[in-house]
């Protein structure tokens, strides 16, 4: 892997130079001004998914539903997702960041705050479906626009701090939702539930506001960086750009067999990664937790064991740049973890192998977006990703769905559990066939 950082003979020594200081100052800057923002708005779009799993507790017994029409209703929110991806990331690269990302927060938090009237199996479909047409392009579209600001080299150290929102918004929102739907339950004539929904929506719609005058298109219009930190970015960029693959027909895009591999094994990161989220409070409630507050604080610690996990694994990945390696160990782990979780016996077992599952599936997304991303450029980075992201979520809609349709028919939690450990299990295997020169650098 080439360098992009200027190595002075006072540098060799030892000594940082000038350079160095240059470099480290303006990654410092854009890391502090932008990742935690990103993080936060992911967090607000991850809190609307966590938030239905803890809905399902008291919606199907009001409602009168079965885990069917629940699993049914998750997943269709994926086939508006994967209709609408690609279309989103092509419009977020060719008009900017800044506006498209708020129209997608905006557009959502409505949509979400909306699920609160639901009354018959039909509205919750609509409504999930347009929910994923509303957030389409957003997770591709912050890590399309991280590849506008950070070379490969600096990127999955970015990836994983971003990727933290996924076990925050678990963290926050698992004793929050139970909390308000316990605390909220009866006011104004609302059920708890409802009042999940609405409430949970208002991150969402503050920060989309946020992004319009917080974020910023480029580099070049990037006014608190210095001349001298924006030249010193734009060059990295560029000379990295050089040596990526940038298709020039849509015919050789969708010929790429490098660009399906990669979709087939984050398909199997979304099954199992989907898999434990929208399952896991009634893991946890079955494994003899009574209570949705209890259920809350308890389901936020697998969450909070893989909050932890990711910084170290995304430091760890850019050290070696085994990228397939930090990928594929912890997508075995929580394989591991969810194959014997119908085997125990208690909340403790219940919640140690949780924690393993939850911690490996979300190290495993972070540290894929590190794979496509070392090797697209330009338009082709912006399809790429999201048609990678957007076929890959389909199992978004398998999952919940299969999960749901395997425990009704079986009687029992475990059939799907294995399900999703055995995604998880194939997925890391066909990262053996994803060449090494490609990716891991």
């Amino acid at each position: 892997m080439k360098s992009h950082t200027v190595i002075s003979p006072a540098g060799a020594a030892g000594i940082p130079s000038a350079a160095q200081d240059l470099e480290s100052r303006a990654y410092g800057k854009v890391v502090r001004r932008l990742v935690p923002f990103l993080m936060l708005c992911y967090l607000g779009a991850y809190l609307d998914r966590v938030n239905v799993g803890f809905a399902k507790l008291q919606m199907l017994s009001d409602l009168g539903w079965s885990d069917t029409v629940y699993g049914l209703g998750a997943g269709v929110f994926f086939l508006g997702y994967f209709l609408f991806e690609v279309p989103s990331n092509m419009i977020l690269h060719r008009f900017g960041a800044r506006r498209w990302l708020a129209r997608i927060m905006i557009t959502w938090a409505i949509i979400s705050a909306s699920f609160s009237i639901v009354e018959t199996p039909t509205t919750f479909y609509i409504l999930r479906f347009l929910l994923g047409v509303a957030e389409a392009g957003f997770a591709p579209g912050v890590i399309l626009y991280i590849t506008y600001w950070f070379p490969s080299a600096r990127r999955a150290k970015v990836m994983a701090i971003f990727f933290m929102a996924i076990p925050l918004a678990s963290i926050v929102g698992a004793p929050l939702s139970g909390w308000i739907m316990e605390s909220f339950a009866g006011l104004r004539g609302l059920t708890g539930w409802q009042w999940l929904f609405t409430l949970e929506a208002l991150p969402s719609l503050l920060l989309g506001i946020a992004i319009l005058f917080y974020l910023d298109d480029s580099i070049d219009d990037a006014k608190w960086l210095t001349p001298e930190e924006k030249a010193l970015l734009k060059r990295n960029i560029a000379a990295e750009e050089g040596e990526k693959v940038a298709h020039h027909s849509v015919g050789a895009f969708f010929s790429d067999r490098r660009l399906w591999l990669l979709t087939g094994v984050y398909f199997c990161i979304v099954m199992g990664q989907y898999g434990i989220t929208f399952w896991l409070p009634a893991i946890v409630r079955n494994a003899g937790v009574t209570g949705v507050g209890m259920v809350g604080l308890l389901a936020a610690i697998p969450y909070t064991v893989a909050l932890l996990c990711l910084p170290f694994v995304g430091r760890s990945s850019d050290r070696t740049l085994a990228r397939r390696l930090h990928c594929g160990v912890p997508m075995l782990v929580a394989a591991a973890a969810l194959f014997a979780l119908p085997f125990t016996d208690g909340v403790t077992s219940a919640l140690v192998l949780l924690s393993a599952a939850a911690a490996g599936a979300i190290c495993g997304t972070a540290q894929f977006w590190a794979l496509p991303t070392a090797f697209l450029s330009g338009m082709s980075a912006a399809a790429g990703i999201a048609t990678i992201n957007c076929i890959a979520n389909l199992a978004g809609f398998f999952s919940p769905s299969m999960v749901g349709w395997l425990n009704d028919f079986t009687g029992k939690q475990g059939a799907g559990l294995w399900l999703t450990a055995g995604a998880l299990a194939v997925g890391a295997c066909m990262l053996a066939f994803v060449p090494g020169k490609m990716v891991d650098r």
